[in-house]
């Protein structure tokens, strides 16, 4: 007898090892692919024959990979219309419009990053590759973590993405601040990861499985007679979670993070990370863990409002932009957590429109942020605006455009952003929750007018004569910085004056989740 007969299955072991294999829909996992696929590529080739290649090369390679995942998604999106939503790998993964819409915003997240980090290593003599294969890697991370149906595979994903994003932030290895940075990230990054990852241990033990669809089916029978460690695990994923957006208390990694990092990788971790954290919280706690709201919302109520206030109120006080941003991203995250408070269809439509609104404006302004600050990222201080509207007049309405987005203001996607966010609030009679929303929103608009003040009005009350910052601020831009910022400007104003066609979209996302195997 052949070593080849001998392992070959038979009976009921064949049948056994057939029912083990899982089935995989390979046309649905395409978006998956072309991320990891595009990073472990573009490594091969710049191993092999990077020394011929052009230096733009990497850059446009990942944008086109970006780019490619954003097609890739429409196609599946149009797929899931005439098939329905579904299930592959053992049922692990969903293959639904809402991972769809998340996949599309991280995929055109990374085009757009890609495209802004050339000039940005150039600049600094950072030639490498390794930071657009961990951006590839990190945005498929973010993708697992918003498909999947598993809390194991949510546990990986969240890794994928985290390990990448520790190591961007601390990538310019000259500078301390990048060190720092990365340091702080990872070390409260894993305190989070080890949160979360007991949190999914206590909620194995409470309910027997680590599916949502096995959990929310078990959580909706009623079966459990003691919820003690149930709560116990919510409690402890919501922590690992809040890191991942930056909620109050968990946000003290932000500013300094944000700071020390590199801006085009700022914009990314603004952007792709936050959409993959709250895609994650959504999918968990709305769609798995709907039927006990009553449980987790009051604690989502109250951070909801801790963190509008912390960041509005933060950055006010801040004198360096790229901080100052940092804390809105934190006051963001709040009016989000508005909209997942809702636990409502309604709610969960409006954090995605808040997501891919936010996610195109938080890029923009980091790329012009990332323009202004030039060599070494050292003119990051308010002082270093002032006076650009004279000098660059259409760059300073392209970031007037965002700031005035992040305020909220009418025929921005911003504003409706927030109208759509405290709607829900509304909706589902969390009055003062969306009373302090509002509040809060006029709060933070101070926050975007300091910076609007110093870009278009230099001089003071007395019609003194504009600083020397302003006489110093010499400022160029490349067709690809013009190419970014323009692209997050006109999104922003396109559904601010069409927010229909994104609120729909978002609307068919919510209606097409699907936790079942």
């Amino acid at each position: 007898m052949t070593t080849a007969a001998v392992l070959q299955p038979t009976g009921v072991l064949a049948q056994t090892f057939v029912e083990a294999t899982p089935s995989v829909n390979w046309v649905a996992l395409i978006p998956y692919l072309v991320l990891i696929g595009g990073g472990l590529m573009l490594l091969t080739i710049m191993s092999l024959a990077g020394r011929w290649l052009p230096g733009w090369f990497s850059s446009g390679y990942t944008a086109l990979v970006g780019v490619g995942t954003l097609g890739s998604a429409i196609g599946i999106w149009v797929y899931i219309g005439e098939e329905g939503p579904s299930a592959t790998l053992s049922g692990v993964v969903g293959i639904d419009r809402f991972s769809v819409f998340v996949i599309a915003v991280l995929g055109a997240v990374v085009a757009l990053v890609a495209t802004l980090a050339h000039d940005y290593i150039r600049r600094e003599n950072l030639w490498g590759n390794e930071i657009y294969v961990l951006l590839m890697l990190s945005a498929a991370g973010g993708a697992i973590m918003a498909s999947a149906n598993d809390l194991i595979v949510l546990f990986l994903g969240l890794e994928v993405l985290s390990i990448a994003a520790y190591v961007l932030a601390a990538i310019y290895l000259r500078r301390a601040a990048s060190l720092e940075a990365g340091m702080k990230y990872f070390v409260l990054g894993a305190f989070s990861s080890a949160f979360l990852l007991y949190g999914i241990a206590l909620i194995y033990g409470a309910t027997g499985s680590t599916k949502l669809a096995s959990i929310a089916e078990f959580l909706e029978a009623g079966s459990l007679a003691e919820d003690g460690l149930l709560l116990g695990g919510f409690a402890l994923m919501l922590v690992g979670m809040f890191f991942k957006v930056a909620a109050v208390p968990f946000h003290a990694w932000t500013p300094d993070v944000y700071q020390g990092a590199p801006t085009p990788v700022v914009g990314y971790m603004a952007a792709g990370v936050k959409i993959a954290g709250f895609a994650a919280l959504l999918r968990v706690f709305v769609g798995a863990f709907g039927s006990y709201g009553s449980d987790w919302q009051p604690i989502v109520y109250a951070i909801a409002i801790v963190t509008m206030l912390v960041g509005s109120v933060a950055a006010i006080a801040q004198g360096d932009v790229k901080r100052m941003l940092a804390y809105s991203s934190i006051s963001h995250a709040g009016f989000v957590l508005v909209a997942v408070e809702a636990n409502t269809a309604d709610g969960t439509a409006a954090a995605l429109f808040y997501l891919a609104a936010y996610a195109m404006i938080a890029v923009g302004s980091f790329a012009v942020v990332s323009v202004v600050a030039g060599a070494g990222d050292a003119r990051t201080s308010i002082e270093d605006y002032r006076g650009l509207a004279s000098r660059h007049p259409v760059l300073s309405a392209m970031l007037m455009v965002m700031l005035l987005a992040q305020a909220g203001v009418p025929f921005t996607s911003g504003f409706f952003a927030k109208f759509f966010v405290i709607s829900a609030a509304v909706d589902a009679r969390s009055y003062w929750l969306a009373i302090t929303a509002m509040v809060l929103a006029v709060v933070a608009a101070f926050i975007y007018l300091r910076l609007l003040v110093a870009m278009y009005l230099p001089g003071d009350a007395q019609g003194e004569n504009t600083s020397p910052a302003e006489a110093k601020l010499n400022i160029t831009t490349t067709s690809r910085e013009r190419l970014v910022i323009a692209a997050c400007a006109s999104f922003t104003v396109a559904f601010g004056i069409m927010p229909g066609v994104l609120h729909e979209l978002a609307g068919d996302a919510i209606t097409n989740l699907t936790l079942s195997p």
